[in-house]
């Protein structure tokens, strides 16, 4: 399929465009000068025939000459003729009765002053030119369609010519760029070979260098500080799981208590598994191992684990799942993200129920609470953007109800859904959204 965007398309339609440009200044050249030099011959005929007929048959209103010519004095000639005639030979079309047929063929006519008289001559062309009666005419009538034919086949041969020399140019042009793509997609081994043209692709290929040099010290220093923190993170977590672990032993028949130390248990693990998740997303989506995952078990284990969300609401939650369905993913990634869409639908739900529907396709979360106003929509995957019940004076928080305002004074830092949507486009996955006609939320996640 041709596609004009290409730089080898493009030049070789600059070709192309430009050998049509220079065919048709010639042809109109070629057609302006044949055009002159019929005027001036039919002229200097006319002129030579009107003093030879003066000559041999006097004065007269008409003299008629072989071939075509035809010579008027200007009272006698055809109105036509006297309305349009000027001192400029002209030609106009006419119809012809011969023999056998009608034919179209062309008359030059033109108006002559002479010695206080006024004349109109015309010649009729296509008629029987003999060497006789004017050679010259008679040679560029013959020469013309020589000219014509050759100057078609001059026209022909430029296109090809040019189609031929667009396409060795293009590919020498292209080629530079064509190594300069190669070296970039082999990770830059061979790009350095090229930093040293003095060409337009040398200082491209030193933009690009220079270009991914900055962003391989940029990376080196986000995967530093990727590991440095977990690393750092880790320690303390470990002694904070470990420690809560002694306290619960020790608490184990104070109830009230215990579950506070369960909290701190729990806390201290999801932390650490965050951090997993965050480290995985760090790498490259090709270098990460996707062992067959149950979806069934960690959606249970979301429910469960965030179920404290929902002590005080009158917020019931359901699984509707026909098997157990399972996908080849990292389950630290597919934790954090379906976590963060059920954690939203309690925090965010104060009456009704949250559903989720896992099936061959996709896993649904649906929420029955006040859902998404249209003013956040575009905002929806944006980091930090969440509405506050601070913002009275934004247009935006002006078109919320008191209700969603009470809602939206839940805790958060407007990461979820933009860590959820990273998540997806790292495995390759698609998270969509759209209103509930009752109220409220759903959001699907489609693995296949």
């Amino acid at each position: 399929m041709f596609n004009i965007d290409s730089i080898a398309n493009k030049f070789r339609v600059s070709y192309l465009l430009f050998a049509l440009l220079l065919c048709a200044t010639f042809v109109s050249i070629f057609l302006y000068a044949e055009m002159r030099i019929e005027q001036d011959l039919v002229k200097a005929r006319l002129l030579q025939q009107l003093e030879l007929s003066q000559k041999e048959y006097g004065e007269q209103t008409v003299y008629t000459a072989e071939p075509g010519i035809k010579i008027y004095r200007y009272d006698s000639a055809p109105e036509n003729l006297k309305a349009i005639a000027t001192e400029t030979v002209q030609e106009i079309s006419v119809t012809v009765d011969t023999d056998a047929d009608k034919t179209n063929t062309e008359l030059h006519f033109f108006h002559y002053h002479r010695d206080q008289q006024n004349y109109i001559l015309t010649y009729l062309e296509n008629t029987d030119m003999v060497m006789e009666n004017y050679p010259v005419l008679a040679i560029f009538e013959h020469l013309e369609d020589i000219f014509a034919a050759a100057l078609k086949a001059a026209v022909i041969l430029s296109l090809l010519i040019a189609i031929v020399f667009s396409q060795l140019s293009s590919k020498q042009i292209i080629k530079p760029l064509l190594a300069l793509k190669r070296a970039v997609e082999t990770d830059h081994r061979n790009l350095t070979e090229l930093t040293h043209l003095p060409s337009e692709v040398g200082v491209l290929a030193r933009a690009i260098d220079e270009k991914n040099h900055k962003l391989e010290q940029y990376l080196k220093r986000e995967q530093l500080f990727t590991g440095d923190v977990s690393h750092e993170l880790r320690t303390p977590l470990t002694i904070i799981m470990g420690a809560s672990e002694v306290l619960a032993s020790q608490l184990e028949h104070d109830s009230r208590l215990s579950e506070f130390t369960n909290r701190i248990s729990n806390t201290a693990k999801e932390t650490s598994e965050i951090i997993t998740a965050l480290l995985l997303l760090s790498r490259a989506p090709e270098k990460l191992d996707a062992p067959l995952t149950s979806i069934n078990s960690i959606a249970a284990n979301e429910i469960e684990r965030l179920k404290y969300l929902l002590r005080y609401k009158t917020v019931t939650c359901t699984v509707v799942a026909e098997q157990e369905y399972t996908a080849y993913v990292r389950p630290e990634l597919l934790k954090m993200a379906l976590g963060n869409l059920i954690k939203n639908a309690f925090q965010y739900t104060d009456d009704g129920e949250v559903i989720v529907t896992i099936d061959a396709k996709k896993i649904t979360v649906t929420d029955t609470g006040l859902g998404i106003p249209e003013v956040m929509m575009p905002l929806l995957y944006e980091r930090f953007e969440r509405l506050n019940h601070s913002d009275t004076d934004n247009q935006m928080d002006k078109d919320l109800s008191p209700n969603f305002h009470s809602v939206y004074k839940v805790e958060g830092t407007g990461l979820g859904l933009s860590i959820v949507q990273r998540i997806m486009t790292h495995m390759g996955w698609q998270l969509t959204h759209h209103p509930n006609e009752s109220g409220g939320s759903t959001f699907s996640i489609y693995y296949q």
